[in-house]
């Protein structure tokens, strides 16, 4: 078979430890890297084993690789032990080298195969890795150089409500977000695709409390069997760098269900500034976030109550083929 190699690099203007320390933690790609939607860390330790949902060329693709940590080399081996379709054979490494001047030079090296070496495919393939690595290797950048750093900007909060019912029940209203229009107050617009059952695309408008109406751009992933939705906004306004999400049920002893509304916010500094001013704060700029996430995801999950504890909530079977969308609370 014909393998292909690519590769990427940049300058970063921070140490080399705590940019491969970015590399390394999985857990907050997502929030980092823009086409990250979720990591599954399966095994941890200096070899990882890792179920990735990404981004590629416009659609959700997902693939389990293994990783090989060297924190002394700054080296990260990978390879896909699982990958999708068209990609036969993913492989490659991260390199991290310090410049002598306090920062360092970042490498991205891929190779691959397609299935069949149909040159179609190599092309698809090769265009999701130009446009991912670059993207990857910006955003990498920006977030090792940022002042405050990631952690300073990040937030995440939840609300909860507890609902008379099956976890079944409140998922299906969940996951159906299509009928959210008719069903949520600040839903005025919901258009959602799901090719591969349970990975879901949704463009949607909300209105505010001042009238305007904003349009968020979401992947979604609904895990029924562990009572979870899972999103990351593909889009996010300017005060934004990442914004990710989940919806969790919990079974309750009593027959009741409590559902919580994660949302996880990187603020970005710039975009804080020209939106409330050149005085706003990053602590003042949670607040607001919080406030505004927090109120859609509330009313969300108050209609959720009122539908399952009304008799409208008719179980997993009205799912429909889960058609669901987000947004609601992001």
């Amino acid at each position: 078979m014909v393998t292909h190699h690519t590769t990427h690099e940049i300058a970063v203007k921070a140490p080399a430890d705590p940019v491969f320390e970015l590399i390394a933690d999985v857990a907050g790609w997502p929030h980092v890297f823009g086409p990250t939607v979720h990591v599954d860390l399966l095994n941890d330790g200096p070899e990882q084993l890792l179920h990735i949902w990404a981004m590629a060329n416009g659609e959700v693709r997902d693939w389990t690789s293994r990783r090989t940590l060297d924190r002394t080399k700054h080296r990260i081996a990978f390879q896909q032990v699982v990958s999708s379709p068209p990609v036969a054979r993913m492989a490659g490494e991260w390199i991290v080298e310090e410049d002598g001047e306090g920062g360092c030079e970042v490498t991205l090296l891929h190779d691959y195969e397609a299935i069949g070496d149909d040159e179609e495919a190599a092309e698809w393939i090769g265009k999701a890795v130009d446009r991912n690595s670059t993207a990857e290797l910006a955003a990498l950048k920006t977030a090792a150089e940022s002042v405050p750093g990631p952690v300073e900007l990040r937030v995440t909060f939840h609300d909860e409500e507890t609902i008379e019912g099956r976890r079944e029940q409140v998922f299906d209203f969940l996951n159906r977000a299509d009928l959210w229009p008719e069903r949520l107050p600040h839903v005025s617009r919901l258009e959602l695709t799901e090719h591969v059952t349970g990975v879901q695309h949704m463009e949607m408008d909300t209105r505010s409390v001042d009238g305007s109406v904003h349009t968020t751009v979401s992947a979604r992933l609904c895990f029924p069997d562990r009572g979870v939705i899972l999103y990351k906004q593909l889009k996010v306004p300017p005060v934004m760098r990442s914004h990710t999400g989940r919806w969790e049920l919990e079974a309750a002893a009593d027959g009741k269900v409590v559902a919580r509304s994660w949302h996880t916010v990187t603020l970005d500094p710039e975009g804080v500034r020209a939106a409330l001013g050149p005085d706003a704060t990053i602590a003042e700029a949670k607040e607001k976030v919080r406030h505004a996430l927090g109120t859609n995801s509330r009313t969300t999950l108050r209609q959720a109550k009122e539908f399952v504890e009304g008799g409208g909530g008719g179980g997993a079977g009205d799912g429909g083929g889960g058609r669901g969308g987000d947004g609601a609370a992001s």
